[in-house]
């Protein structure tokens, strides 16, 4: 039987001399989104092997076109392909990682040994990271997937930083963490409410976030016992209920129902720890994320990393960097398992306080400077009279009232009110391709 040797990378490869800013993008859009307001490298999913089945997910083709638009900025893509598989996933897998390769794909995120395996021996010039499924907490298990011949890990979301410059001490290789997003109530994702709820395997892609439901607290008079009733929101599982059993709430009528949803990670106020700590890699969370959301973080980490790299000794955190990450935020955030373990603190329990107070409403396309004239795609209903605010990659924000509104036939219009409708508007200041313009909800 022919076998081929693991690839070994040697060298300063282990440490990267800036660090990576590693974006989610769950369709072709959001990465050319996260790339431009950014993004070194990109994480995508394949229509196969992956752990976010309900994210549009990428064709070949599609990654493909993913991979030519990347390269344009330095930047690369890497492919989840993250399930734990069984004896029927297995089937076709060498196929599937070929054709990745072919297309272009700088690396995989793989948390099965089977599919480690598999991608050394079929596709050997393919990077592997080790995912964030691995639970990896410790430097010997780092260890072990370097003498693998993995080049990079990415670690549980449970290592703290102190742990995390240990592992660096030891090990010379690459260390990827989240440093932004949200976070699971169970242990990096082994949770079983998916699977019992609605049969949706969350270690295959299926996660329905059953964490974050609406849950009643009653008494099952009948038995003794004390029991949980789930509320979902709309879509999703009817109440639990037991035909011919008596429950007292264990609540009074104006309580709210509780939720088991952990608050989201956000390091962006720690990035000279992340850096002194030595990770490599600088993972947002959030394939499901709006384009809006992706493009927001993204640029606020941007500026951040370039900010201190340019100038470690007078770095300073400015104020505007949290202030327009907070428009995209959605829930409480709290700095995770870095410094701390969490604690009853970090939950949610009331009903959450969205903190996002804006929408994406369009998209840049042209500016014409003699005029100062606009064309925005409209991606959320606007209208003169409203107030808007632009930002870009490039720029700061500025807000605006709209003006007069004009189709491209120059008929005026009282409302931007069709999807991806191209208008022209006068705008204040200067924009470019690319620039978004946000309006309050």
């Amino acid at each position: 039987m022919n076998t081929v040797a693991k690839p070994q990378f040697k060298g300063k490869r282990y440490r990267l001399d800036k660090p990576e800013l590693l974006a989610p993008a769950g369709n072709l859009e959001k990465l050319k989104f996260a790339v431009h307001y950014g993004a070194d490298a990109v994480y995508i999913g394949g229509q196969k092997y992956g752990l976010r089945s309900n994210a549009d997910n990428f064709s070949f083709e599609e990654m493909r076109e993913g991979v030519e638009f990347a390269k344009k900025y330095g930047a690369k893509v890497f492919v989840a392909t993250n399930i734990y598989a069984h004896n029927e996933d297995i089937a076709g897998i060498e196929e599937y990682l070929r054709n990745l390769y072919e297309v272009g794909i700088a690396a995989i995120i793989v948390a099965d040994p089977a599919i480690v395996d598999i991608a050394q021996r079929t596709v050997p010039g393919l990077e592997v990271h080790l995912s964030t499924q691995q639970s990896t907490l410790n430097w010997q298990a780092v260890s072990f997937w370097k003498e693998e011949g993995l080049p990079r890990v990415v670690l549980g979301r449970e290592t703290s930083l102190e742990e995390i410059a240990e592992i660096k001490q030891h090990v010379d290789i690459e260390i990827e963490a989240f440093i932004h997003g949200a976070m699971c109530s169970s242990y990096s994702g082994r949770c079983v409410l998916s699977n019992h709820f609605t049969d949706r395997d969350s270690n295959r892609g299926g996660c329905c976030q059953s964490c974050r439901w609406k849950y009643d607290l009653f008494e099952d008079t009948r038995e003794g016992g004390v029991r949980v009733s789930e509320e979902p929101s709309a879509g999703q599982l009817p109440q639990r209920l037991v035909p011919g059993v008596t429950q007292l709430p264990l609540h009074e009528p104006e309580d709210n129902p509780f939720s088991m949803g952990a608050k989201d990670l956000c390091m962006l106020e720690r990035i000279p720890d992340l850096i002194e700590a030595g990770i490599d890699s600088f993972k947002i969370e959030g394939r499901m994320k709006s384009i809006h959301y992706v493009a927001t973080v993204v640029n606020a980490y941007r500026k951040a990393i370039d900010a201190y790299m340019a100038d470690p000794e007078h770095y300073e955190m400015k104020r505007e960097w949290m202030d327009e990450l907070n428009k995209a935020a959605n829930r409480p955030l709290n700095t995770g398992f870095f410094y701390d373990t969490p604690d009853h603190e970090d939950h949610i329990y009331e009903p959450e306080e969205k903190a996002a107070p804006f929408d994406f409403a369009g998209l840049v396309l042209e500016y014409d400077a003699e005029t100062g004239t606009a064309l925005i795609q409209q991606r959320n209903h606007f209208k003169p009279g409203q107030e808007v605010e632009f930002f870009g990659p490039d720029r700061s924000p500025f807000k605006q009232i709209v003006g007069e509104l004009r189709d491209e036939e120059g008929t005026v219009l009282d409302a931007a009110r069709h999807p991806l409708q191209r208008i022209r508007m006068k705008v204040d200041q200067p924009v470019a391709y690319f620039d978004m313009m946000r309006k309050k909800k």
